[in-house]
């Protein structure tokens, strides 16, 4: 049974060919080390439950698309709205990357190869949730793949 590797070396290929992503782990997510500064924007893949039904798998995935806040030294007292940091292109850039990975799976190469999400996707931001200013954005989407390597013979 191969169906674990396959869904994440699928959403590893999405992930890594969007141009925003350096690095894709997976797993536990207090086991990687974000304090390298070196390894983002990052994406993180986290496995849920998975539903068996006749020939399909239904797999509950946790994605993590984040990056580093980076503060301005120097305030700045004209523009409150934009801060004196870079959140707003850190939000911008990675909803696009949730965007770009739930679009391929709906209508792109992974659809045609049978990795198709079943659910509405909802984007949750979250803002220095890790120890190192991090933000970005999650969602967790249920993706069906076939279930079709048990032969009855």
């Amino acid at each position: 049974m191969r169906q674990v590797y396959t869904v994440l070396d699928k959403i590893k290929e999405i992930l890594r060919a969007n141009g925003i992503t350096k690095t894709v782990t997976f797993g536990d997510i207090t086991q990687v080390d974000l304090n390298k500064t070196s390894i983002f924007p990052l994406a993180h893949v986290i496995f849920g439950n998975v539903t068996f039904q006749d020939r399909i798998m239904s797999a509950s995935i946790r994605i993590l698309c984040l990056d580093v806040v980076d503060v301005t030294k120097e305030k700045q007292d004209e523009d409150m709205m934009f801060g004196n940091n870079n959140l707003q292109d850190i939000l911008n850039t990675q909803l696009q990357v949730i965007n770009d990975i739930q679009q391929e799976m709906r209508r792109g190469s992974a659809f045609s190869d049978n990795f198709q999400i079943t659910t509405n996707v909802v984007a949750e931001p979250f803002l220095d949730n890790f120890e190192n200013q991090l933000a970005g954005w999650g969602m967790t989407v249920n993706i069906e793949v076939p279930n079709n390597e048990l032969s009855l013979c």
